[in-house]
């Protein structure tokens, strides 16, 4: 199991010392954040470089600081291991959960848990909207 969560893990102590900045456009969902941070971690874990302001719109994070949030909302309790699962398999397909899907009902389940604590505080941040 620790390799599927290191990348995303090693990724949360690499932010810079004002991560939660005034600037950018904020995501319009927490969902919409999570799947940018994905995608910002697999490219640089593909050996890209990630750089704060070079993008086409500019965000008011960096993509560890959304991955950080979960992280803590983890090692609190509020989520568990299997919203990270849900979390890390549905975020690389960048696609929720089909609840109209028999074999994805609780995936879905998890994701809204999640995301239902993941989003006040992106929103408390001034990451989403």
């Amino acid at each position: 199991m620790p390799s599927q969560f290191a990348a995303f893990s090693a990724a949360i102590g690499t932010a810079s010392s004002t991560p939660y900045g005034a600037e950018g456009t904020p995501f319009d969902s927490g969902e919409e954040a999570w799947f940018w941070s994905v995608q910002a971690q697999d490219a640089k874990a593909a050996g890209a470089r990630v750089v704060a302001g070079r993008g086409l719109v500019q965000r008011p994070c960096e993509p560890a600081d959304v991955l950080r949030v979960v992280d803590r909302l983890y090692r609190n309790r509020q989520l568990i291991r299997d919203h990270l699962h849900v979390l890390v398999h549905y975020g690389r397909r960048l696609t929720a959960p089909d609840p109209g899907r028999h074999r994805e009902q609780r995936a879905h389940i998890l994701w809204r848990e999640a995301f239902d604590r993941v989003t006040p505080v992106l929103r408390q941040k001034g990451i989403a909207r």
